[in-house]
């Protein structure tokens, strides 16, 4: 099922297909650098892909999508929506993770703007949010084009974050896109 395609990517739901690239995605160490369990083994990944399968259980509407190239239809990485419990305020998250191979061409940016217009214009979500590793300087460069400013440091269970955000009716300020490194 396709929720929204961009000029150069589609996102859909995950399907059975996809679990070998997902857990590919999930080994690699450095896409997963700044994930502070690290890397994942092939049942984890398996037990995080059924859950993304179908949606959040309370907000079907949410979730992690698989993301692909239109030109050749090869999975490239998971983005998404993703519900958050913040401090008691319900938040979404953006979130968005590429392959290392396609870092570099602006493509975190492309799914995340396009995540973010789904979100504000089909889903009439009013916030939303990044949850970024202070080292992260490429996440933190996607969420900047896309329009979010920082907004606070925060902890949680998994460690510390840094909160960027937006409401909508808020004019993006794109910056000069350098294409964007990493993302995660």
């Amino acid at each position: 099922m396709t929720i929204l395609g961009t000029e150069r990517l589609l996102l859909r739901r995950l399907e059975p297909r996809d679990l070998d690239d997902l857990a590919a995605l999930y080994s690699d160490p450095d896409v997963r650098r700044y994930f502070p369990e690290g890397t994942l083994s092939r049942e984890e990944t398996q037990d995080e892909f059924e859950w993304f399968r179908n949606g959040h259980p309370e907000h079907p509407e949410l979730g992690l999508w698989a993301t692909v190239l239109k030109e050749n239809g090869r999975f490239i990485g998971r983005c998404g929506l993703l519900p958050w419990m913040i401090d008691g305020t319900f938040e979404v998250e953006i979130a968005y993770m590429l392959a290392t191979e396609y870092w570099g061409r602006g493509l975190a940016t492309e799914a995340a703007a396009g995540i973010r217009d789904h979100a504000f214009g089909t889903l009439g979500r009013n916030r939303l949010i990044c949850l970024i590793d202070r080292d992260n300087a490429a996440s933190i460069r996607v969420a900047e084009k896309i329009g979010m400013t920082f907004e606070r440091e925060g902890t949680d269970d998994k460690g510390p974050f840094l909160m960027y955000s937006m409401v909508q009716g808020t004019p993006p300020h794109p910056l000069p896109d350098a294409g964007d490194a990493e993302a995660g």
